[in-house]
């Protein structure tokens, strides 16, 4: 894999040359159980955790993420995530196991009109993706760009809406979304959308040697088509939680990680994540879905991102109160937002609430910082909007 490293990304690095030049590191022998990587969770539910990644679990998931998702020819790869992210860290393994000569393009991190410059400068094929990045590029003159060569976006580390997929995939003819699934706790990969069968909605098919089980509350297995807890186990799980036996054994039993995550499985075993079980509203004793809420308000035209989170009522128990940020000159007010939720949404889900605010928060690989909105519902008072 060549390496191209944008101008003025990489200090003290002039060329490629120099680095195949300077000399290279000792080796030290290494066991597959040797920890190979410490990578803390990014805490958007509560106090980061420090996840243990051996060499095995790393190799594994690079090699099961290839399996799944290798095309002949697609070889031209552009990388804005944080590479100290478990995304950002999969996608380095995974080009440990490929099979043809490529292309890296780095880009210190994201700026949407350096990565269009960039898809379009060196022929960009796939470029790797959270779904805020598509919905902040999507606010840009993508048209204005040549960008015939791009054939994959491939989004993870959190939900994206199917509005914005067809939308992308509208505007951007030559380029198909494949959504995946993946936790830092399994080395970042559970579930990868192949190429050609893409379900709209769906994360995919769980990769070569993973196994999924949906469990309910009392850990029984659900039928296909119940929601209930997504369940993973393959040589990709962690070793454990540094330092933290207890929250290990909780998180992981009999070799099945616990996710924390909603999902559900059709009949051919494809994937689909609802939501975070912490972030589950109940209101009047109904279950609302923050997703839900938020996959409607991104159909709203003026709403380029949104944020939705359970405020304490005493009478209703929990209300359903939204965050949104709006596209570059798009106008519309808050009571007009909750109008168009309550016309789409049951009366239970749609947004008592809506705030609109210059930015929603974002983690530093772009998924919505819950924590920070819900820190900032703190001081909002009730009331809407």
């Amino acid at each position: 894999m060549e390496w191209i490293f944008c101008p003025g990304e990489q200090e003290g690095v002039t060329s490629l040359d120099e680095l195949a030049a300077a000399e290279p590191l000792a080796t030290v022998p290494r066991a597959d159980d040797d920890l190979a990587a410490l990578m803390y969770t990014g805490g958007t539910t509560g106090r980061a955790k420090g996840v243990m990644l051996s060499h095995e679990n790393l190799w594994r998931a690079g090699s099961a993420s290839h399996q799944a998702g290798y095309v002949p020819g697609i070889t031209r790869s552009l990388v804005s995530l944080p590479l100290s992210h478990s995304f950002g860290l999969l996608v380095t393994v995974v080009g440990m196991h490929g099979v043809e000569p490529g292309v890296g393009v780095l880009m210190r991190w994201f700026e949407p009109t350096g990565c269009l410059s960039l898809i379009q400068e060196h022929r960009v094929q796939v470029v790797p993706v959270v779904p805020s990045m598509i919905q902040v590029m999507l606010a840009q003159p993508v048209e204005d760009y040549d960008l015939s060569s791009l054939r994959f976006f491939a989004c993870g580390a959190a939900p994206l809406a199917a509005e914005v997929i067809q939308e992308l995939e509208r505007r951007i003819p030559s380029c198909e979304v494949r959504e995946g699934y993946g936790l830092t706790e399994s080395s970042a990969i559970i579930s990868s959308t192949r190429p050609g069968r893409r379900r709209l909605g769906s994360v995919g098919e769980p990769v070569p040697g993973c196994e999924v089980r949906i469990l309910d509350n009392d850990g029984h297995e659900q039928r296909v088509g119940e929601l209930g807890e997504i369940c993973a186990r393959s040589e990709t799980i962690m070793r454990g939680y540094w330092k933290a036996p207890e929250l290990t054994a909780i998180t992981v039993t009999g070799g099945w990680l616990h996710t924390g995550d909603i999902g559900r499985v059709d009949d051919d075993g494809f994937l689909y994540i609802v939501d975070r079980l912490k972030d589950l509203i109940i209101r009047n004793g109904f279950n609302v879905y923050p997703r839900d809420v938020e996959d409607v308000l991104l159909e709203h035209p003026a709403v380029q991102l949104a944020s939705v989170v359970g405020r304490p009522n005493p009478v209703t128990g929990e209300e359903v109160v939204a965050f949104v940020s709006l596209r570059p000159g798009a106008e519309v007010t808050s009571a007009e937002l909750v109008e168009y939720g309550r016309a789409k949404l049951g009366a239970h889900k749609y947004p008592r609430e809506v705030h609109i605010i210059d930015a929603v928060p974002l983690t530093a690989v772009g998924k919505v910082d819950r924590k920070a909105v819900r820190a900032r519902l703190a001081t909002v008072p009730p009331g809407p909007g």
